[in-house]
């Protein structure tokens, strides 16, 4: 697996090699230090921990700042940890660029959401509000009633409701990588991701399963269709 630890600048668009629109997000990705790798024989399983994000010194407790100078590491904001496919190939204040991701590769971004303080439930579960003729009155976005009978006496966990929206680790699977400048740690991702501006984002090797698709694979063999009855007829039309 491939990681980097990164920004989110905002979004933009880009025009491919046939001049078609792709929406994108640019993440300023990296460079990452690495400040510390653990091993099977001193920690119990491998990885890495990245540092990302240049803060000054009265900033971090004497913990934190102990633990980067042992590394040789200047300090760094935001650690996280990855297991990456080449963790033994890495060592203590080595880089990790944007270069890292090449162009047509599949990620997955973590982010957080943006907050949007206390919501009611019609904006934060999208419920149907009430009707506003025949004695409604002022509770025309009112969750309703949600009281049970005698058995249960209580309203269940997870009932919609009102409260806190926004601000949770949102990921979005299988964005494709469109352009890398690993001068600028520039990352461009096809498709939205999680957070506001200037928020960090954590972007890995997507977890999906991109399969080859064989020839012939979208011709059916049900009698009842066109490309079941001539197979032939269906491949040529594609």
């Amino acid at each position: 697996m491939k990681a980097i630890i990164g920004k989110k600048v905002g979004m933009s668009q880009v025009f491919d090699e046939n001049g078609k629109v792709i929406p994108v997000t640019v993440i300023e990705a990296g460079p990452c230090a690495v400040v510390q790798k653990k091993t099977e024989e001193k920690d119990g399983y491998n990885a890495v921990q990245l540092g990302f994000g240049d803060v000054p010194e009265r900033k971090l407790t004497k913990p934190e700042l102990g633990h980067l100078n042992k590394a040789g590491v200047g300090p760094k904001k935001y650690l996280r940890e990855f297991d990456l496919e080449n963790a033994d190939e890495l060592n203590v204040g080595d880089l990790v660029k944007a270069d890292t991701f090449a162009e047509g590769d599949f990620v997955d971004v973590t982010g957080t959401s943006k907050g949007h303080g206390y919501q009611g439930v019609i904006k934060r579960h999208g419920a149907h509000r009430l009707k506003e003729t025949h004695g409604s009155g002022p509770v025309g976005r009112h969750p309703g009633s949600m009281g049970p009978s005698t058995d249960p006496s209580r309203v269940f966990k997870g009932k919609i409701g009102a409260g806190h929206m926004g601000v949770e680790q949102v990921t979005v699977q299988n964005l494709r990588v469109v352009r890398v400048n690993a001068e600028l740690n520039m990352l461009v991702v096809c498709g939205a991701v999680p957070g506001p501006k200037g928020s960090l984002v954590t972007v890995k090797s997507t977890v999906k399963t991109h399969k080859v698709k064989q020839l012939g694979a979208d011709i059916s063999r049900n009698p009842q269709k066109a490309s079941g009855r001539n197979p032939q007829k269906a491949s040529a039309r594609k």
